[in-house]
């Protein structure tokens, strides 16, 4: 009985060590799933700091909407991609109080066409942005008006087109209206604010529907379903009509 009871264990220390082995993580697993960063390999993952925001870069349009194939530097290059990572956020420089991101992992994002620094992560283009820098955020794989929503203080503005051409209909070329750009347009989404010292959000003066004047060159074109519009910051809209 004694013999057998040895047996027994023995066996089963043996499994049990067996098991052990074969689930083991081996070293060449580990480096085989390493990450890197502009062709280093780096330990974890990005983190973005403060308020930065880590955006997937979308890939150049090598189609143009006519169905014309673009090639090499003729490709049409996005200032758009998916947020990956999103930092905590920035502190209000009065009170010191946490301005809560504009955006989630996942969401789409639009930036200024010189914003943002760019890194190369596992072979694939990303982006560095702050949360000032996105002009809209929307879901879904295409920018549409119904996906499309503003941040902070920013409201989304379809402009007066007719600003671009003469008094006598005829239309400008944007190397000679440089000087008169569009600077007024309805009202189409409005964000949902900016955060005052105290950690509530400031109210915004304008709905969606109301005719707007803002400063010359204040805002930021984005182009959406083959329409221009501009994000304009509330602070810069001058009046309503």
């Amino acid at each position: 009985m004694k013999f057998t009871s040895i047996c027994i264990l023995t066996t089963l220390i043996s499994t049990a060590s067996s098991f052990l082995v074969a689930h083991r993580p081996s070293t060449s697993t580990i480096i085989c799933h390493a990450a890197k960063l502009d062709g280093r390999k780096i330990k974890g993952d990005v983190v973005p700091l403060n308020n930065f925001i880590l955006v997937k870069k979308a890939p150049a349009q090598d189609k143009t909407e006519g169905g014309i194939l673009l090639t090499g530097k003729a490709k049409i290059v996005k200032t758009e991609g998916t947020v990956q990572a999103v930092g905590p956020g920035k502190t209000h420089q009065d009170s010191g109080i946490t301005v809560q991101m504009p955006v989630k992992v996942g969401e789409s994002v639009v930036y200024g066409k010189f914003d943002g620094t760019e890194i190369d992560l596992d072979g694939q283009p990303h982006t560095l942005i702050r949360d000032d820098d996105v002009l809209v955020k929307f879901h879904g794989d295409q920018l549409t008006l119904e996906s499309v929503n503003v941040v902070f203080d920013n409201v989304l503005v379809a402009v007066d087109s007719s600003e671009s051409a003469t008094e006598g209909g005829i239309l400008l070329a944007k190397s000679s209206s440089q000087t008169k750009r569009a600077s007024t347009g309805e009202v189409v989404k409005v964000g949902p604010g900016k955060m005052a010292s105290n950690g509530e959000l400031m109210t915004m003066d304008v709905t969606p529907g109301d005719m707007i004047k803002f400063r010359d060159f204040a805002g930021n074109e984005v182009e959406i379903e083959g329409k221009e519009y501009s994000v304009v910051k509330m602070v810069d809209i001058l009046a309503k009509y």
